[in-house]
């Protein structure tokens, strides 16, 4: 099996139970049905897995729970270092690589102390990082937005891709100037670039990149898959499907992650709550509820019409 598929990677959910541990039977449901959905890799502990409030016991039971259920049926990557100082990050960044994940992805703000700090700064920091790291450890980027984003500059991709360490980045520019000029640098090298942003994601295929893993892969991934595999051959309706995804895409400006758990119980009946870490936890409001039944009616309609073409799985409706 390649180990960087072309295609969908979700950023995984967290699920929690009423008390706020860890749902382990949730988790596991949660990674059959992106596997069911035809997803192509699992990007796990992340910002959408509300990494930034699990305990490092946590972080690395969530990976260790993905890698088991996934059982080599597509590869698993994994984030979850937090820290600030390096020496912390190194410890952080080798308890998930014994989890047996695919690749440990890098966070780029960690690697600086703030937005202003000159790509020096971050260069020698992950000099020093992958000299912690164990020299076999496969590795990947992933440009965070929070608490700040930092891009990563061409000079930082060469960097590493003249390490030979790096395979995986996960770009949150939302900006196709800038993913150009990565892809451009990344071009004919191992280094696959899968894009967060639903708005520049046809563009950015078409322009070379390697696929999704953003939000919006925990609504409706099927979907998304559907436009990395057939761009190409049915471009209207690529072209179609990408205006309606980036309209659907707007509900991740609201209570997410929990408007992501309440549409994946409610349409496709998996048993997983609303429940977050994040404070506060206002209720889900009941015209963003309607906005999720709406949405929920539209990817099944979407999906029905496009499976004359290829499977792409419709949702259950739940009470």
């Amino acid at each position: 099996m390649e180990r960087f598929r072309d295609g969908v990677w979700p950023v995984m959910l967290t699920p929690l139970q009423e008390d706020g541990r860890l749902d382990m039977a949730g988790l596991e449901a949660l990674v059959a049905w992106y596997i069911a959905q035809g997803c192509d890799g699992l990007f796990a502990v992340c910002q959408s897995s509300e990494m930034f409030f699990l305990s490092l016991e946590e972080r690395v039971a969530l990976a260790r729970a993905a890698v088991r259920w996934s059982a080599g049926r597509v590869p698993v990557v994994v984030s979850g270092h937090i820290s600030q100082s390096m020496q912390d990050q190194a410890r952080e960044l080798c308890a998930m690589a014994d989890c047996g994940a695919d690749a440990v992805v890098l966070v780029s703000n960690r690697l600086v102390s703030s937005p202003e700090d000159d790509d020096a700064v971050l260069i020698a920091n992950l000099r020093a990082l992958l000299r912690a790291l164990p020299s076999d450890m496969p590795l990947g980027f992933y440009e965070c937005p929070y608490p700040f984003k930092r891009l990563l500059s061409p000079q930082v991709l060469r960097f590493c891709l003249d390490s030979g360490r790096f395979s995986f980045l996960k770009d949150t520019s939302c900006d196709m100037n800038a993913l150009r000029e990565k892809l451009c640098v990344l071009r004919g090298s191992k280094m696959k670039l899968y894009n967060a942003n639903t708005a520049t994601l046809l563009e950015s295929l078409r322009a070379g990149a390697h696929g999704y893993t953003g939000v919006m892969a925990n609504f409706h991934p099927a979907l998304y898959g559907w436009l990395i595999r057939h761009w190409q051959a049915q471009p209207g309706e690529a072209e179609m499907l990408q205006s309606v995804l980036s309209m659907c895409a707007l509900i991740e400006l609201k209570h997410y992650p929990a408007c992501a758990k309440r549409y994946l119980r409610r349409a496709h009946g998996l048993p997983i709550r609303d429940a977050t870490r994040r404070e506060p936890q206002p209720p889900i409001p009941c015209d963003e509820d309607a906005e999720l039944a709406q949405l929920a009616r539209l990817s099944a309609h979407l999906c029905a019409r496009l499976s004359q073409h290829e499977h792409c799985a419709t949702p259950v409706a739940q009470s």
